[in-house]
């Protein structure tokens, strides 16, 4: 039991209260466990009635258990203290409670390791249990067997053994003399503690006996006691000690000796050889010898005046407090207490001695407060981890309170029992104590989260929100976990739980209610979040409580309802509405007065667009701040109401621009060039212009849209278009924020703003298209249909064009950003390429062209590439080619003679229309689709060949006019 003194000991002073009383008196827990050792070594050695004791050696007892009975030396020692423990009959006494014996498996010992010498005996067992050194043990021994030779026949009982051991001891007994002066103290202690304080019979302060054995006690104190035999201060103390110990209840002397036997001394000493019962290295299970060794310490009883009520009671709290002092760790120990307390209870209904009462209280009590420390807060010291121990302790709990209750108070018994039911009245204290303080606690945590965090700071009503979520989860973790312990003694634990936990939050809520003045974000989170939260307490009280008396109506009773709106999800919507519909009155408003100024911002964008987003931004603030519990599953509504607005902005800012179809003028119908040898003449301008209506398209009415005012809607469409996928992050951002939830919140949510993203993305487009289209079929008209290559074709080359499209790029340069730049740009050379050869193959009869003109043409084509790819600055070369493949290879057609040319028209004419087409050649349709591998382009070509061999073949041929 060594391993007891530097832990346990002081662990059980602070974990439980001694339930015992005060010895007031100076006596370890080492004093009292060689004390009670002392005892049950002299009530086994004279148990066998006049057999005088004997002495074995312990190494002799170790090394051969059965020699030391038939040494012919010394008398045979009693057979049961020095039975072999060898035997292995199942423990009647771990059966009774409940307990299993643990099979000792040994494993061979190795050289490094060798195990200790394990106890052949019972003797040897108790002995190495309760600390009892080797040297110690002989010399109890030999002085038990000295006074057995000089008082033959007499029991130990009726000895005062503290005396007749501190007469027989001395100082040469002892391996040091501190050690033999801490003896003697001990024994005086004792005769002080079971004679004077805590006496078997009450004994009145002016005891004549008692007052000299107080002065001896002083005396002793100062100047060591002799203890010779003829020693007259030990013959003094004898004669004290032997009246106090002799007296009896009627005056007359008594055979025994009451030094022992008073209460609490007698009680623990008697713990003391209770706690031998355990295992050395694993003090939280019972030996297997359990039966033998309490059989042997039942021979003290007579000593310390214990019945088997009063072992009861000692072994119920031995168990116990052995559950405590070993960390709370073996529940086997706690299941063989509460079967032990089955036994106290039965014991308490038939005893009702004050001094048994008055112990059994406070044993009773220290258990309970234990356990109560626990169970009026289950939430703090239990879960799942360790809620089997949970039910024993709320056995010894409720069956501590039926006992303090109904068998010891005295008002319950003045009281008719059928009025109170102890333990559905505990459970019920658990129950509720415990969910209050839980309750307290989760409004403590979300006070603290809201106070250390950004979410919820100055407002405190998202607190009731967060602590509805809470007190669900709770009452879900009462019913699958506690209340399924607590129904043994409460049918209606559950029910009585969320009944608890219903009032606590409804307290709070009331308060927020009547503080309450208009429903605004706040109170539609906390409204709903107590709507769910009611409902699901409501659920698991209908549902604990099916099979009562009643049906729960008396549980519901206790759940007034909370009142909580039922129509926060319409009245978000509504929300939503009204935000939506308000903001595209906004954009209508706001883009009937938007100027389209570049300069208005950095951005060269409109204004109305920064302040558009800006309010959907605020609208998702909004929107995340209210605190519903269904985010997520509204979302959509807002998303789609936001990203209708942003179409329809989007709609609206490119709306009355036109598009690239409005500014590309009509085709006029196929004429054959005008040639004459008189008619072209180097620098002679025609007579005659071809009507400007016709070869440009017309803008109705959007003159006013100037170049820097398209670039200002581009950067507004592009600005808008580069906000939606930071308006996609936002909303993730929030929602996971709002739900305290981790990234896969998100998952499988569609966050799109594809009504806008398209609508941006094809206004755009359609921007590039109809600002490049505007500026070359518009703008430039006057330069493209009335001077490129009108005339003479060396005289009025693409110069002229090219320097009106320089300051066309510099304005686009300085004022489309940068992302969307290339792609106007690109656009616009996509027209002017177009514009090109549109007036090469469509520019009317007063345009023609020779095979020599191929090369200047070629050379315009490259000058117009060279102004877009500007050294290198200007776009990347693949764009260049690909944009201008088509005029290249159109081109190719201006360098072949005609009559290749009209031997390929043929061929393919033939190929589109087959060999029926030889006597007429059909008119192939204008498609626009420029190549020259198309039929209709390289009639074009041959229409504005100015050469007699193309001549001759379209007139042939088709009979085509000079002049439209």
């Amino acid at each position: 039991m060594a391993r007891r003194e530097s832990q346990s000991e002081s662990e059980s002073e602070s974990l439980l209260p001694r339930p015992f009383g005060s010895l007031a008196v100076a006596l370890s827990d080492p004093d009292l466990r060689h004390s009670a050792y002392e005892i049950f070594v002299s009530a086994c050695r004279t148990s066998a009635g006049s057999r005088p004791l004997t002495y074995t050696p312990q190494s002799q007892s170790q090394s051969s258990p059965s020699s030391a009975s038939s040494s012919s030396s010394s008398p045979s020692p009693s057979p049961s203290l020095q039975r072999s423990l060898t035997s292995a009959a199942a423990s009647k006494v771990k059966k009774a409670l409940g307990l299993k014996s643990k099979s000792k498996t040994t494993t061979p010992p190795t050289n490094k390791d060798k195990p200790k010498p394990k106890p052949a005996t019972i003797a040897d067992l108790m002995r190495i249990h309760m600390s009892i050194p080797d040297h110690a043990d002989a010399r109890i021994r030999r002085a038990l067997l000295r006074i057995a030779a000089t008082q033959l026949g007499r029991r130990v009982e009726s000895m005062v053994l503290p005396l007749e051991l501190l007469q027989q001891f001395k100082p040469s007994d002892f391996p040091d003399p501190q050690d033999y002066d801490s003896c003697r103290t001990r024994y005086l202690t004792l005769l002080q503690a079971g004679l004077l304080l805590h006496p078997f019979i009450p004994l009145e302060p002016s005891h004549p006996s008692a007052h000299r054995l107080r002065q001896i006690l002083r005396t002793a104190t100062d100047r060591p006691i002799e203890t010779g035999r003829n020693s007259e201060s030990m013959q003094l103390l004898r004669t004290a000690v032997l009246s106090l110990a002799t007296r009896s209840f009627d005056g007359s002397p008594s055979d025994s000796c009451h030094w022992a036997d008073g209460s609490p001394l007698n009680l623990y000493i008697y713990q003391k050889l209770l706690e031998a019962c355990f295992e050395i290295g694993d003090e939280a299970s019972l030996i297997d010898e359990v039966d033998e060794v309490l059989e042997l310490i039942k021979k003290t009883w007579t000593i310390l005046g214990v019945t088997q009520i009063y072992h009861n009671l000692c072994f119920t709290w031995v168990l116990f407090n052995q559950y405590v002092t070993t960390g709370q760790l073996d529940t086997d120990l706690l299941l063989a207490a509460d079967a032990q307390l089955a036994e106290v209870a039965k014991d308490a209904k038939t005893n009702k001695d004050p001094v048994y009462c008055k112990i059994l209280s406070s044993t009773l009590s220290s258990i309970m407060g234990w356990a109560e420390k626990r169970l009026l807060a289950y939430h703090e010291a239990f879960n799942a981890s360790n809620i089997e121990a949970m039910q024993f302790i709320v056995s010894l709990g409720v069956c501590s309170a039926q006992i303090l209750v109904e068998d010891i108070s005295h008002e319950y018994r003045r009281r008719r029992k059928g009025e109170t039911d102890v333990a559905r009245s505990t459970i019920d204290a658990y129950i509720r104590s415990s969910l209050r303080t839980a309750f307290a606690q989760r409004m403590e945590e979300v006070d603290l989260n809201r106070r250390s965090g950004n979410k919820y700071q100055n407002t405190p009503t998202p607190i009731l929100s967060i602590l509805a979520k809470d007190i669900g989860d709770l009452a879900k973790k009462e019913k699958d976990l506690f209340s399924p312990i607590f129904k043994k003694w409460h049918p209606l634990a559950a029910g009585v739980a969320v009944a608890t936990l219903h009032s606590c939050y409804g307290n709070e809520l009331k308060q927020f209610i009547s503080g309450l003045a208009e429903l605004t974000s706040d109170s539609v989170q906390v409204l709903k979040s107590a709507d769910k939260l009611e409902k699901d307490l409501v659920s698991i009280a209908v549902e604990d409580s099916v099979d009562s008396e009643d049906g729960g109506k008396g549980l519901i009773r206790e759940m007034p309802p909370y009142e909580a709106e039922m129509a926060i999800a319409n009245l978000v919507r509504d929300w939503i509405k009204t935000r939506v519909d308000r903001l595209k009155d906004w954009v209508d408003r706001n883009l009937q007065q938007e100027t389209w100024n570049p300069g208005a911002n950095r951005a060269n964008c409109a204004p109305s667009a920064v302040e558009v987003l800006r309010i959907i931004d605020e609208t998702l603030d909004a929107y995340f701040q209210l605190p519903i519990p269904m985010h997520r599953a509204l979302l959509p509504d807002l998303t789609l109401g936001l990203d209708r607005s942003l179409q329809h902005y989007a709609s609206k800012a490119k709306s009355g621009c036109g598009t690239k179809n409005t500014f590309i003028p009509a085709i006029p119908a196929l004429t054959r060039c005008e040639v004459g040898s008189k008619l072209w003449k180097k620098k002679e301008k025609p007579t005659q212009t071809p009507p400007r209506r016709s070869q440009v398209g017309s803008m109705n009415g959007r003159d006013s849209l100037s170049l820097p005012q398209l670039c200002t809607r581009l950067n507004t469409i592009y600005h808008i278009r580069s906000e939606l996928e930071n308006l996609e992050k936002k909303i993730k951002t929030c929602l996971r924020n709002v739900e305290n939830a981790h990234a896969d919140i998100t998952d499988g949510l569609d966050i799109k703003f594809e009504l806008s993203l398209s609508s941006c993305q094809e206004a755009i487009q359609t921007l590039c298209e109809t600002t490049a289209y505007k500026v070359v079929f518009h703008d430039m008209s006057h330069v493209l249909w009335e001077s490129l290559y009108l005339g003479d074709t060396a005289s009025n080359r693409i110069d002229s064009f090219i320097k009106e499209l320089d300051p066309t790029l510099e304005v686009i340069s300085g004022t489309v950003h940068n992302r969307v730049r290339n792609r106007v740009i690109t656009a616009l050379m996509k027209a002017a390429f177009d514009g090109l050869l549109l007036v090469l193959l469509a520019g009317g009869p007063q345009r023609a062209f020779t095979r020599q003109d191929s090369q200047i043409l070629e050379e315009d084509f490259k000058s117009l590439k060279a102004l877009f790819l500007a050294d290198g600055d200007g776009l990347p070369d693949e764009v260049v080619e690909k944009a201008s493949s088509q005029a290249k290879n159109v081109l190719t057609l201006f360098r072949a003679d005609s009559e290749t040319l009209v031997e390929r028209y043929k061929r393919m004419v033939m190929e589109a229309y087959g060999s029926a087409v030889k006597s007429r050649f059909p008119l192939p349709p204008t498609t626009g689709n420029w190549s020259p591998n198309e039929a209709n382009t390289l009639l074009r070509v041959l229409c504005y060949r100015n050469d007699e061999a193309a001549t001759r073949f379209l007139k042939k041929t088709y009979n085509l006019p000079k002049k439209l």
